[in-house]
């Protein structure tokens, strides 16, 4: 075999029952590595150029293949083909192993379970192999454990343990694979003794089995003085018993052989079914993850959409409200330019507020003429904001203020109630007669005149009469 193997010449006598987890990096140039399952590297080796036959001979030499491990996924056709050679189950990734991730496991392992193999060096298909295998003997460690644990308490041997392990990883429970051999293994044992309880007579001290094809053929015995003696009656009974054992022995390995063709036709089929099983998985994820990706893409887009949405409609009603007030303008303009009637401007609230609106919306200035609906909560304040406006007179709704309309007196600025004059209402103000205006605003201009002027003699009379009242006086 070609190649540099760490354990050239293994000790095949005892090897055909110890279990054994092999690493198979197919290709050109195949690696192999083989741990017992203990964890233990038994043998690490790869091969440029060879046969399958020689590969198969070489594992068979280290022990019984319980596990075949590769390190990629889906697992290789040549890996299937081994682990059926082998009659052995396969372990494999869900996905590839990178390739720092084997190295971390070879490194690992090397370092902390095999100090004595820190100096090996391996190749790229070596490390594959002893890579797999590793991570294959890890993820059963915690079950071998429990099983050496509870197989030692049991009283039973290494190669019982072995045996035990490898119907643990085959399927069966812990429990009924300990049962199982320990029953074996008293078997065994009770017949030993049997053998040797029938074969111990006097002067006899050794039996030699010469040839056993369906049978025994012929048993000599050597007594002390090496003379022969005749056979015993009871050796025809043991003869017998051993030819009837083996009978049932060779019934029993057909009945297996048999059983184990149907086992391995159905490991086919489940390992097809698993892998198609398992594309469709990875199939199904892929188009999940898609789906959660294209979902956040569309609320993102749609929460895009609906803040463009809201700015649309804001700038929509605003673009509305300039179009109104547009179009109350243009039609304010015309009856300014005509003289027969005069706009009146409404401002809803006698309040800081709601001047400033009325103000915004109408753009109220100089000479214009207002119509104060709500006269509640106005002062002596808000009456200057008006004036300030240079309004040319006030239509009020309701009672003013008496600090309001002194305000309004002293600036003097017309206060016309709404029951004195007609005003024509339009759509969102009023009209009034531009020559009946004028006379009210006369009207309250002679009123107001009137009344400075009667406040002014009855001041005067006053003077004149403390003036007289201080004449008196001695």
């Amino acid at each position: 075999m070609k190649g540099s193997d760490l354990f050239l010449k293994p000790d095949r006598t005892n090897n055909s029952h110890r279990g054994i987890i092999v690493g198979f990096d197919p290709g050109l140039t195949v690696g192999l590595a083989i741990l017992d399952l203990n964890g233990n590297l038994i043998s690490l080796v790869s091969c440029k150029e060879i046969r399958r036959s020689e590969i198969i001979s070489h594992i068979i030499a280290y022990g019984k293949t319980v596990l075949v491990a590769t390190d990629v996924y889906p697992i290789p056709k040549t890996v299937k083909k081994l682990a059926t050679t082998l009659n052995s189950k396969i372990w494999s990734p869900y996905k590839c192993m990178s390739i720092e991730s084997k190295t971390d496991i070879v490194d690992s392992y090397l370092q902390y379970e095999n100090n004595k193999l820190l100096e090996i060096r391996q190749n790229a298909h070596e490390r594959d192999a002893l890579a797999a295998a590793v991570k294959t003997y890890r993820d059963f460690f915690n079950k071998f454990q429990q099983i050496t644990k509870r197989a030692e308490k049991a009283g039973l041997d290494d190669r019982a343990i072995d045996s035990i392990k490898t119907l643990v990883v085959n399927g069966v429970s812990i429990s009924n694979a300990i049962k199982q051999i320990t029953e074996e293994t008293d078997k065994e044992n009770t017949i030993l003794k049997e053998s040797d309880n029938n074969l111990d007579i006097n002067n006899v001290s050794e039996l030699s089995a010469k040839s056993l094809s369906t049978g025994i053929d012929a048993i000599v015995y050597v007594s002390d003085d090496s003379k022969d003696i005749d056979k015993p009656e009871y050796d025809d009974v043991v003869i017998s018993r051993l030819k009837h054992k083996l009978k049932s022995q060779k019934r029993n390995i057909a009945n297996l052989k048999r059983k184990n063709i149907i086992l391995e036709e159905d490991n086919r089929h489940y390992s097809a079914e698993i892998s198609k099983l398992q594309s469709k998985v990875d199939k199904l994820h892929y188009n999940y993850t898609k789906k959660i990706l294209q979902k956040k893409e569309v609320s993102s887009k749609i929460a895009i959409i609906k803040r463009i949405q809201e700015k649309y409609n804001e700038e929509k009603s605003k673009r509305i409200e300039l179009e109104n007030e547009l179009r109350l303008l243009n039609e304010i303009q015309p009856l300014k330019i005509s003289g027969n009637s005069l706009p009146v401007k409404i401002i809803e609230f006698f309040t800081k507020e709601g001047i400033r609106e009325a103000s915004d919306k109408w753009e109220i200035g100089r000479g214009d003429i207002v119509l104060l609906k709500n006269s509640k909560g106005g002062g002596s304040q808000t009456a200057s904001m008006i004036i300030k406006l240079g309004v040319k007179a006030v239509i009020t709704m309701d009672k003013i203020s008496d600090p309001a309309e002194n305000m309004f007196e002293e600036n003097m600025v017309p206060l016309i109630p709404a029951n004195s004059v007609k005003m024509t209402s339009m759509t969102e103000f009023y009209l009034v007669n531009t020559k009946d205006f004028k006379l009210e605003i006369e009207r309250w201009k002679e009123h107001v005149n009137n009344q400075k002027e009667e406040e002014n003699n009855q001041n005067l009379l006053k003077l004149v009469d403390e003036y007289r009242a201080q004449r008196r006086r001695p």
